[in-house]
């Protein structure tokens, strides 16, 4: 991983901002920041927020970091409407994220949802995201946009989650320190450095996780380094460099319970997964360089960015052949080499005083060499342990596009865009013993568009509305998953293919309360969903169609000088509208009507602020309505009930030059018991996935100059 070089190299290139004239910090206040225009780039362009067709929610600095163990994505995108995010407390399979459904069927990391992080994506062609390579402790700011992106950003673009590195430094150059400790073994280490200069920017951040896990047999550790440096060149350009690391040298995967285990012991871990060691190994690293200009009536920027991940998956889904009962320790190990290559341009050009046009590409590459061997106590280690598939699976993927963004009068701009791309899945069958050469390629492609207006009537109110078609592959993961056991890839999975209505409003009165509201509607025809998940592995099909209805709503109040008040409401009604589930050669089950699983069916997020000279107190009460854990609605998951109530406080002061800020938090104040997540359509009614009772964690963060 050349790790130590890496960190040598990133800390010796510092010192270099240090040597260009000091500027003033001109990072606004924070009320300063409420009352300026925001702007938001998710957009594939700089725009004013109030000229966006789109729903986009954003979130600072001190609302992802403040208070916080910056562990999981869920303490950054919480007080977003329309965003879910289910907490399994379970590293090795992530989080999983629902923006107005799109990600919802996912089992294991993200998929349906693109992942920018400065820019780059950290997506591949096929669909799959990781958060890998994204340390909260080391993020300044995220948006989201909540819709069809697929005009922007290609395949399985029904949602956009952008993070911003944290590059701000107050000092030519100088070091945070910040410790996290709290129940169920969590740790929590970072080291900052950061510095700026007339023409530069640099930030080298190092960090180490690790816990025992709330439930039995879910201990991980994790281990990120991120190095970001900023330079202008001449007046007209700005070279971004980013690299790191990232290893999970351990990640224990407890499974999903059934309600009889849940009700017994809500930390209990499933037996098949402790006997068959089923866990995860990650180790990754990336690079990347993205040069930004401005030119006459405009702005462009291009980027080339690479990525190497090395995965060790111990399933607990049995061999063929092997015995199924729970006590056996016959598994499956599965590894995967994965090499990804790609480019992005973008160009913004005003074509007149009211006309500007934005057009780019993306271009990626991914390669995998799979392959999954039978495995005793999570490794191959007997001379049964023979090989099961050995293939190499390759996508490439490009997307030219275009957006003209037309201001019509003072008051009123459309958008419209366009993109067409081109997917090449390949397989290269290495496994000929089975009598089976399943080597072979599948050709897709799309055409999508989007049409959008925004009428700025008062600052208070500024409707909005567009219609956007989308579509979205099956992922590698889910296409080399054959029912019939074989290598290769699924014949009959195909695309699934939506089309996005919504309606809504955002707007400011004076500087005390902002707000958005949105109403929307996604069709969904082919839809991909997981029919099966047996012993750690799923199993995926077109479905027909779906229909996916919902609101949402977000308020920001500044009640008085020293309280914030802010709340951000979904209600979602995802159901099939056509769905035929076969159950045998002669008999099927017919799903029409049926609520979409793992969809919580209402979520309210309640957050207040209060400020008393240099401490603050942040109350956050989290709640979810009912939903089903499986297709055919028989598995009903009870809502939250009085739901989530966490407690932080956190206090800053100055010791000795140094700025010092100690917090504590409470969650789960209630101490009550409830489910954060499901494993969808789980075998045997192993579905549930319990969150942890009232647990806390306390730090501290230190920061002082090193050159002033």
């Amino acid at each position: 991983m050349r790790t130590p070089a890496l960190v040598a190299l990133s800390l010796l290139a510092l010192p270099l901002l240090a040597q260009d004239r000091p500027r003033p910090d001109s990072l606004p206040s924070d009320s300063a920041q409420r009352l300026a225009a925001q702007r938001v780039t998710v957009t594939r362009g700089d725009a004013a927020l109030d000229r966006v067709p789109w729903a986009v929610g954003t979130q600072r600095t001190e609302q992802i970091r403040r208070g916080q163990a910056t562990v999981g994505i869920d303490e950054a995108l919480a007080n977003i409407p329309g965003v879910v995010v289910a907490n399994r407390y379970n590293y090795a399979l992530d989080q999983r994220v629902s923006i107005r459904g799109a990600g919802s069927r996912a089992n294991f990391g993200l998929r349906g949802v693109k992942v920018l992080l400065d820019g780059i994506p950290q997506s591949l062609p096929d669909g799959q995201s990781q958060l890998t390579n994204v340390d909260l402790a080391a993020v300044g700011s995220v948006e989201v946009l909540r819709g069809s992106a697929s005009s922007l950003y290609g395949n399985g673009s029904g949602g956009v989650i952008a993070f911003t590195t944290d590059l701000s430094s107050p000092t030519p150059l100088g070091v945070t320190l910040r410790h996290t400790s709290g129940s169920f073994g969590l740790e929590k280490s970072q080291v900052r450095v950061a510095g700026r200069g007339e023409r530069t920017l640099g930030m080298v951040s190092v960090s180490r996780t690790k816990t025992d896990g709330f439930r039995q047999y879910s201990a991980a550790e994790t281990s990120q380094l991120l190095a970001a440096l900023d330079r202008a060149i001449g007046a007209n350009m700005t070279l971004q460099l980013r690299a790191g690391t990232a290893e999970v040298p351990k990640a224990l995967n407890p499974g999903a319970q059934t309600q009889a285990e849940y009700d017994a012991n809500p930390d209990s871990a499933a037996l098949a997964n402790v006997n068959r060691g089923a866990s995860r190994e990650v180790s990754q690293r990336y690079l990347s360089a993205r040069l930004r200009g401005t030119m006459a009536r405009g702005e462009w920027s291009a980027a080339v960015y690479g990525q190497r991940r090395f995965v060790d998956n111990a399933l607990a889904v049995p061999p063929p052949g092997a015995p199924t009962a729970a006590t056996s320790p016959r598994g499956t190990f599965s590894t995967l080499d994965r090499r990804v290559t790609g480019a992005r341009v973008d160009v913004q050009r005003a074509l007149g005083a009211d006309l500007r046009l934005t057009t780019g590409f993306d271009l990626q590459r991914s390669f995998d060499v799979r392959r999954n061997q039978a495995a005793t106590g999570g490794r191959p280690t007997t001379p049964t342990d023979t090989l099961l598939l050995d293939q190499n699976e390759v996508v490439v993927s490009v997307g030219p596009f275009a957006q003209l963004q037309w201001e019509l009068s003072p008051r009123l701009t459309v958008s419209s865009g366009a993109r067409w791309d081109r997917l090449q899945f390949s397989v290269d069958d290495n496994f000929l013993s089975d009598g089976a050469d399943n080597t072979g390629s599948r050709l897709l492609t799309a055409t999508t568009g989007h049409l959008g207006a925004v009428w700025r009537l008062r600052a208070w109110m500024a409707p909005y509305a567009n219609i956007a078609t989308a579509f979205e592959t099956p992922t590698t993961t889910e296409l080399q998953v054959r029912p019939d056991g074989q290598g290769g890839f699924n014949p009959e999975l195909g695309p699934q293919r939506l089309r996005t209505i919504e309606i809504g409003s955002r707007g400011r009165w004076g500087s005390r309360l902002r707000y958005e509201v949105a109403l929307f509607q996604v069709d969904a025809r082919d839809a991909i969903v997981q029919y099966l998940e047996t012993a750690g592995r799923a199993f995926f099909r077109n479905a027909g169609r779906t229909r996916s209805r919902g609101a949402e709503l977000g308020v920001a109040v500044r009640a008085s000088e020293w309280l914030d008040l802010q709340a951000a409401y979904t209600l979602a009604d995802y159901r099939f509208d056509r769905y035929v589930l076969p159950l045998t050669s002669t008999t099927a089950d017919t799903l029409d009507g049926n609520r979409l699983a793992g969809v919580p069916e209402r979520a309210l997020r309640l957050g207040a602020r209060a400020r008393w000279g240099a401490t603050t107190v942040d109350v956050d009460h989290s709640t979810q309505g009912a939903m089903f854990g499986d297709d055919r609605n028989l598995v009903p998951v009870q809502g939250w009930g009085r739901g989530q109530l966490n407690l932080r406080v956190a206090h800053t002061a100055t010791l000795r030059g140094w700025r010092a800020e100690p917090f504590v938090s409470v969650q789960n104040l209630f101490d009550d018991r409830y489910v954060s997540a499901v494993t969808l359509n789980g075998a045997f009614g192993r579905v549930l996935e319990s969150a942890p009772g009232r647990n806390f964690f306390v730090g501290l963060e230190l920061a002082a100059p090193l050159v002033r």
